[in-house]
Protein backbone atom coordinates (compact mmCIF):
# COMPACT_ATOMS: atom_id res chain seq x y z
CA UNK A 1 0.00 0.00 0.00
CA UNK A 2 3.06 2.50 0.91
CA UNK A 3 4.40 1.76 -2.39
CA UNK A 4 1.65 2.47 -4.41
CA UNK A 5 1.06 5.84 -2.57
CA UNK A 6 5.05 6.59 -3.46
CA UNK A 7 4.22 5.64 -6.65
CA UNK A 8 1.52 7.89 -7.21
CA UNK A 9 2.63 11.29 -5.53
CA UNK A 10 5.93 10.43 -7.77
CA UNK A 11 3.85 10.55 -10.82
CA UNK A 12 1.88 13.38 -9.38
CA UNK A 13 5.02 15.25 -9.25
CA UNK A 14 6.57 14.78 -11.69
CA UNK A 15 3.16 15.57 -13.74
CA UNK A 16 3.34 18.91 -12.11
CA UNK A 17 7.03 19.70 -12.70
CA UNK A 18 6.33 19.33 -16.47
CA UNK A 19 3.14 21.20 -16.17
CA UNK A 20 5.22 24.13 -14.90
CA UNK A 21 8.26 24.02 -17.42
CA UNK A 22 7.33 27.44 -18.99
CA UNK A 23 9.00 26.22 -22.39
CA UNK A 24 6.18 23.85 -22.45
CA UNK A 25 3.37 25.89 -21.08
CA UNK A 26 4.32 28.38 -24.20
CA UNK A 27 4.08 25.46 -26.89
CA UNK A 28 0.54 24.16 -25.10
CA UNK A 29 -0.59 27.64 -25.15
CA UNK A 30 0.59 27.91 -29.24
CA UNK A 31 -1.03 24.72 -30.01
CA UNK A 32 -4.18 25.86 -28.82
CA UNK A 33 -4.45 28.91 -30.73
CA UNK A 34 -3.42 26.75 -33.68
CA UNK A 35 -6.61 24.58 -33.00
CA UNK A 36 -8.58 27.48 -32.63
CA UNK A 37 -10.03 26.85 -35.91
CA UNK A 38 -8.39 30.30 -37.17
CA UNK A 39 -7.14 33.46 -35.85
CA UNK A 40 -5.93 37.07 -37.12
CA UNK A 41 -2.65 39.10 -35.72
CA UNK A 42 -0.90 41.93 -36.46
CA UNK A 43 2.85 42.83 -36.50
CA UNK A 44 5.10 45.23 -36.01
CA UNK A 45 8.77 45.83 -36.61
CA UNK A 46 10.43 48.26 -34.93
CA UNK A 47 14.23 48.72 -36.14
CA UNK A 48 17.28 50.38 -34.47
CA UNK A 49 18.34 53.85 -35.70
CA UNK A 50 21.39 52.46 -37.17
CA UNK A 51 19.39 49.81 -38.99
CA UNK A 52 19.06 49.97 -42.91
CA UNK A 53 16.43 47.62 -42.99
CA UNK A 54 12.89 48.51 -41.59
CA UNK A 55 10.04 46.39 -42.44
CA UNK A 56 6.62 47.95 -42.64
CA UNK A 57 3.74 45.92 -40.54
CA UNK A 58 1.97 42.89 -41.36
CA UNK A 59 -2.07 41.93 -41.04
CA UNK A 60 -2.86 38.50 -41.09
CA UNK A 61 -5.36 35.69 -41.15
CA UNK A 62 -5.28 31.86 -40.88
CA UNK A 63 -7.94 29.70 -41.34
CA UNK A 64 -8.72 26.24 -39.96
CA UNK A 65 -7.08 24.78 -43.06
CA UNK A 66 -3.63 26.13 -42.16
CA UNK A 67 -4.18 28.84 -45.43
CA UNK A 68 -2.56 31.98 -44.16
CA UNK A 69 -3.75 35.42 -46.01
CA UNK A 70 -1.37 38.61 -45.81
CA UNK A 71 -1.04 42.28 -46.40
CA UNK A 72 2.14 43.69 -45.71
CA UNK A 73 3.35 46.92 -45.78
CA UNK A 74 7.02 48.10 -47.50
CA UNK A 75 7.53 51.23 -48.04
CA UNK A 76 4.54 52.66 -49.77
CA UNK A 77 3.45 49.31 -50.98
CA UNK A 78 0.72 46.75 -49.78
CA UNK A 79 1.86 43.60 -50.78
CA UNK A 80 -1.08 40.74 -50.59
CA UNK A 81 0.25 36.83 -50.60
CA UNK A 82 -1.47 33.78 -49.50
CA UNK A 83 0.72 30.45 -47.99
CA UNK A 84 0.90 27.59 -46.58
CA UNK A 85 4.02 25.54 -45.63
CA UNK A 86 6.84 26.27 -48.48
CA UNK A 87 4.14 27.22 -50.98
CA UNK A 88 2.43 30.49 -51.07
CA UNK A 89 1.49 33.13 -54.13
CA UNK A 90 1.95 36.45 -54.24
CA UNK A 91 0.06 39.35 -55.95
CA UNK A 92 2.23 41.13 -58.40
CA UNK A 93 1.47 43.78 -61.12
CA UNK A 94 1.09 41.41 -63.48
CA UNK A 95 -1.38 39.60 -61.19
CA UNK A 96 -1.10 36.72 -58.94
CA UNK A 97 1.93 34.33 -58.95
CA UNK A 98 3.29 31.30 -57.09
CA UNK A 99 6.30 31.87 -54.63
CA UNK A 100 8.39 29.70 -57.10
CA UNK A 101 7.20 32.18 -60.24
CA UNK A 102 8.38 35.24 -58.35
CA UNK A 103 11.59 34.05 -57.28
CA UNK A 104 12.25 33.82 -60.91
CA UNK A 105 10.93 37.27 -61.54
CA UNK A 106 12.91 39.61 -63.99
CA UNK A 107 15.44 41.61 -63.17
CA UNK A 108 13.83 45.07 -62.63
CA UNK A 109 12.62 46.87 -59.83
CA UNK A 110 9.54 44.93 -59.17
CA UNK A 111 10.50 41.65 -60.08
CA UNK A 112 13.56 42.24 -57.64
CA UNK A 113 10.80 43.04 -54.92
CA UNK A 114 8.89 40.04 -55.68
CA UNK A 115 11.86 37.60 -55.67
CA UNK A 116 12.78 38.90 -52.85
CA UNK A 117 9.81 38.89 -50.43
CA UNK A 118 8.65 35.36 -52.47
CA UNK A 119 12.01 33.46 -51.13
CA UNK A 120 11.05 35.58 -47.52
CA UNK A 121 7.48 33.63 -48.04
CA UNK A 122 8.63 30.31 -48.49
CA UNK A 123 10.13 30.24 -44.60
CA UNK A 124 7.25 32.02 -43.00
CA UNK A 125 5.67 31.24 -40.10
CA UNK A 126 2.30 31.72 -38.30
CA UNK A 127 2.44 33.22 -34.96
CA UNK A 128 1.67 29.65 -33.47
CA UNK A 129 4.61 27.55 -35.26
CA UNK A 130 6.72 30.80 -35.43
CA UNK A 131 6.03 31.13 -31.01
CA UNK A 132 6.55 27.75 -30.89
CA UNK A 133 10.07 28.04 -32.56
CA UNK A 134 10.89 31.01 -30.48
CA UNK A 135 10.40 28.69 -27.34
CA UNK A 136 12.93 26.03 -28.34
CA UNK A 137 15.22 28.73 -29.09
CA UNK A 138 15.19 30.52 -25.68
CA UNK A 139 18.17 29.35 -22.74
CA UNK A 140 15.92 29.44 -20.34
CA UNK A 141 12.24 30.77 -19.84
CA UNK A 142 10.78 32.51 -16.43
CA UNK A 143 7.69 34.25 -15.41
CA UNK A 144 7.89 37.77 -15.24
CA UNK A 145 4.53 39.45 -13.97
CA UNK A 146 2.07 38.50 -16.75
CA UNK A 147 4.78 37.34 -19.38
CA UNK A 148 7.42 34.36 -19.61
CA UNK A 149 10.59 35.95 -20.97
CA UNK A 150 14.17 34.68 -21.67
CA UNK A 151 17.18 35.06 -23.62
CA UNK A 152 17.24 33.26 -27.46
CA UNK A 153 20.81 31.01 -27.58
CA UNK A 154 22.94 32.48 -30.28
CA UNK A 155 22.36 29.45 -32.96
CA UNK A 156 18.62 30.66 -32.02
CA UNK A 157 19.11 34.35 -32.82
CA UNK A 158 21.35 33.76 -36.07
CA UNK A 159 18.47 31.42 -37.57
CA UNK A 160 16.48 34.17 -36.87
CA UNK A 161 18.06 36.73 -39.03
CA UNK A 162 19.44 34.34 -41.58
CA UNK A 163 15.99 32.76 -42.31
CA UNK A 164 15.04 35.04 -45.44
CA UNK A 165 17.59 33.19 -47.40
CA UNK A 166 16.66 29.79 -48.68
CA UNK A 167 17.65 27.17 -46.63
CA UNK A 168 20.22 29.51 -45.42
CA UNK A 169 22.22 29.82 -48.91
CA UNK A 170 24.29 32.64 -49.19
CA UNK A 171 24.19 34.75 -45.83
CA UNK A 172 25.90 36.70 -44.23
CA UNK A 173 27.25 35.19 -40.80
CA UNK A 174 26.02 37.20 -38.19
CA UNK A 175 28.50 39.01 -35.67
CA UNK A 176 28.20 38.74 -31.97
CA UNK A 177 24.65 37.94 -32.03
CA UNK A 178 22.55 38.72 -28.79
CA UNK A 179 18.65 38.45 -28.51
CA UNK A 180 15.53 37.83 -26.06
CA UNK A 181 11.81 37.05 -26.41
CA UNK A 182 8.21 37.65 -24.30
CA UNK A 183 5.58 35.73 -24.38
CA UNK A 184 1.88 36.75 -23.13
CA UNK A 185 -1.24 34.47 -23.00
CA UNK A 186 -5.10 34.73 -22.33
CA UNK A 187 -7.08 31.77 -20.69
CA UNK A 188 -3.88 29.71 -21.51
CA UNK A 189 -3.76 30.48 -25.45
CA UNK A 190 -1.35 32.68 -26.74
CA UNK A 191 -2.28 36.53 -27.09
CA UNK A 192 1.10 38.12 -28.05
CA UNK A 193 4.71 37.81 -28.49
CA UNK A 194 7.51 39.78 -28.94
CA UNK A 195 11.11 39.35 -29.64
CA UNK A 196 14.04 41.07 -30.26
CA UNK A 197 17.41 40.11 -32.31
CA UNK A 198 20.64 42.36 -32.72
CA UNK A 199 24.16 41.44 -34.30
CA UNK A 200 26.22 43.03 -36.93
CA UNK A 201 26.22 41.35 -40.48
CA UNK A 202 28.32 41.59 -43.59
CA UNK A 203 26.70 42.75 -47.00
CA UNK A 204 28.36 44.02 -49.63
CA UNK A 205 31.71 44.48 -47.94
CA UNK A 206 29.27 46.58 -45.84
CA UNK A 207 28.84 46.21 -42.19
CA UNK A 208 25.16 46.46 -41.19
CA UNK A 209 23.53 46.55 -37.42
CA UNK A 210 20.97 44.91 -36.82
CA UNK A 211 18.63 46.05 -33.99
CA UNK A 212 15.29 44.58 -34.39
CA UNK A 213 12.27 44.30 -32.39
CA UNK A 214 8.90 42.48 -33.32
CA UNK A 215 5.81 42.43 -31.30
CA UNK A 216 3.15 40.29 -32.96
CA UNK A 217 0.01 40.82 -30.88
CA UNK A 218 -3.57 38.13 -31.98
CA UNK A 219 -6.89 38.38 -32.04
CA UNK A 220 -10.31 37.17 -33.21
CA UNK A 221 -9.45 33.72 -32.23
CA UNK A 222 -11.70 31.18 -33.47
CA UNK A 223 -13.85 33.51 -35.04
CA UNK A 224 -11.70 34.59 -37.89
CA UNK A 225 -12.59 33.94 -41.74
CA UNK A 226 -10.16 33.79 -44.45
CA UNK A 227 -11.34 34.41 -48.01
CA UNK A 228 -8.74 33.74 -50.60
CA UNK A 229 -8.87 35.25 -54.41
CA UNK A 230 -9.73 32.11 -56.37
CA UNK A 231 -6.72 33.09 -58.64
CA UNK A 232 -4.46 32.79 -55.66
CA UNK A 233 -5.89 29.42 -54.67
CA UNK A 234 -5.05 27.98 -58.06
CA UNK A 235 -1.46 29.28 -57.74
CA UNK A 236 -1.50 27.79 -54.20
CA UNK A 237 -2.41 24.38 -55.17
CA UNK A 238 0.12 24.35 -58.66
Amino acid sequence: MKTQVLIAAAVLFAASVMAADPKEEVKTAAKKLADAGGYSWHSEVEAGSASRMRPGPTDGKVGKDGVAFLKMTRGENTIEAVVKGEKGAIKTDAGWQSLAEATEASGDQQGNRSRWIARTLQNYQTPAIEAANLAEKVKELKKDGDAFVGDLTEDGVKALLTRGFRGGANAPEPANPKGSVKFWMKNGVLAKYEYKVQATMNWNNNDITIDRTTTVEIKDVGTTKVEIPEEAAKKLAS
